[in-house]
């Protein structure tokens, strides 16, 4: 399994497998942790006019944000201790590149992207991630990128390898597989990944995130 970053992003999914998977990993995470700020996934199916909002926050300031719209998506990042962070002063070649059409979401302050380590973004069109021309500082990981996107793999056993270690949660394989391939709900789906959590709770998740997502 090719391990994915912004100096190999092979591996990154395509746009609809893209928001499908961070659909799942939001939904997964809601029924996992009722307390919104708890959790490390997050996805807003109607953050603006023909925009959806993925993200990821690990809870202690890193991110990613990713907008996607029907001209692509860009994923925005932040790592904090990696050596290409700069504050409020991004890394040379970061946003070159960076197609007119998506580069409105650098003018969102959700995204702090002043102080982004690392941006990469796929044309609607497009067979391919992009990135900017940078020039990588030294490490195995110069801008945190291996670190923050390696749960888009899509890989069920990933998520469940990240509950156990992030939530301390042994979650069956089978149900987080289910959520991935985004089979609708059921009272004994929820229960088996959290018998704390009633699928009635799920209500203003299921809306939010807009699972299951039957776009085609």
């Amino acid at each position: 399994m090719r391990a994915i970053s912004t100096r190999d992003l092979g591996g990154m999914p395509d746009i609809r497998t893209f928001r499908r998977l961070t659909r799942s990993l939001a939904m997964l995470d809601a029924i996992l942790a009722r307390e919104w700020e708890h959790r490390y996934y997050s996805f807003d199916s109607q953050w603006g006019p023909g925009e959806l909002m993925a993200s990821m926050r690990n809870g202690h300031g890193d991110h990613w944000f990713a907008l996607l719209t029907d001209d692509g998506v860009v994923i925005h990042g932040l790592h904090h201790e990696a050596p290409m962070y700069r504050p409020d002063d991004p890394w040379p070649g970061l946003f070159e590149g960076l197609p007119p059409e998506l580069s409105g979401s650098r003018d969102e302050p959700a995204f702090d992207t002043r102080n982004s380590t690392f941006c990469i973004w796929r044309r609607a069109n497009a067979q391919t991630w992009e990135r900017g021309p940078v020039e990588f500082s030294r490490g195995d990981d110069p801008d945190g990128s291996a670190e923050l996107l390696e749960h888009l793999d899509g890989r069920p056993e990933t998520y469940v390898s990240f509950a156990a270690e992030y939530y301390g949660l042994e979650i069956p394989l089978d149900a987080v597989a289910n959520v991935y391939r985004h089979t609708p709900l059921t009272t004994e789906l929820v229960a088996r990944l959290n018998p704390a959590v009633l699928l009635t709770d799920l209500g203003s998740d299921l809306a939010e995130i807009g699972y299951p997502d039957t776009r085609p």
